[in-house]
Formats: C-alpha cells, sequence, structure tokens
C-alpha cells in the first residue's frame, strides 16, 4: 500500500468510526423516551454499544473513540447527558458551545492582532 492508499484507508476508517459514533448518539436521543418495542430497542443497542468496554470488534465504542483520540469516558457522559435532555436541551446545549467556540476564537483573533502590531494606536488630532 502506498502513502496515497494508506491515508486514504485511514481517512475511510474515521469517517466510518465518525458516522457510527453520530448515529449512537442520535438514536439515544431520538429513541431515548420511545414507547414500542422497536425504539426501545434502538435505544438499548445504542446504550449498550456505549457502555461496552469489548474492544473485540474494530469499531466497538472504546476501539471508535481511540480512533478518533477521544476519551471515551467524557463521550459516554456526553452522550447519555444529550439523550436526556431531549430535543431542545440538545439544541439549546449545542447553540451554547457553539457561541462559547465563537467567542474563544474571537477573543484569540482580536488578542493576537493586538500583540503583533506592536504599537498603540496613535489618537487623531483635529486641526481646526
Amino acid at each position: 500500500m502506498n502513502a496515497a492508499d494508506n491515508y486514504q484507508f485511514e481517512t475511510s476508517r474515521k469517517d466510518l468510526a465518525a458516522g457510527i459514533l453520530k448515529q449512537a448518539g442520535l438514536d439515544l436521543r431520538r429513541f431515548h423516551g420511545g414507547t414500542s418495542a422497536v425504539e426501545r430497542e434502538f435505544y438499548l443497542d445504542a446504550y449498550r454499544w456505549v457502555m461496552s468496554d469489548d474492544c473485540s470488534w474494530p469499531f466497538s465504542f472504546l476501539n471508535v473513540c481511540q480512533l478518533l483520540k477521544l476519551s471515551p469516558e467524557i463521550l459516554r457522559q456526553d452522550l447519555l447527558d444529550d439523550a436526556s435532555l431531549g430535543l431542545f436541551g440538545y439544541l439549546s446545549r449545542r447553540c451554547a458551545r457553539a457561541a462559547q467556540s465563537l467567542q474563544n476564537f474571537s477573543n484569540r483573533v482580536f488578542t493576537k492582532n493586538r500583540r503583533s502590531s506592536g504599537a498603540d494606536p496613535v489618537p487623531l488630532t483635529h486641526a481646526y
């Protein structure tokens, strides 16, 4: 396998792992309060996968976390917290995280720009 093939293989594995993780999160949220047998089974299947410490399957929860460089303990807690919030709570939490990320990014950009200018702005004086 050459370098390009290896890169494509790793990218595909990570994309698949991310997709599996995303689907588990969706199933936990969507079917958390499920009333039918099918809905409960979807929820329990996702719940068991997230809670499992089995590493024998290539895309087990722990192997997915390792591949994506995520902490299993923190991710488990986040997924279960998100599932218990319901749709409105989940979306509110996501919006709050996005707003915090944007604020952190803005702070870094503006702080960096102030430091790199090297000089304080000179106040403008009007000559009348």
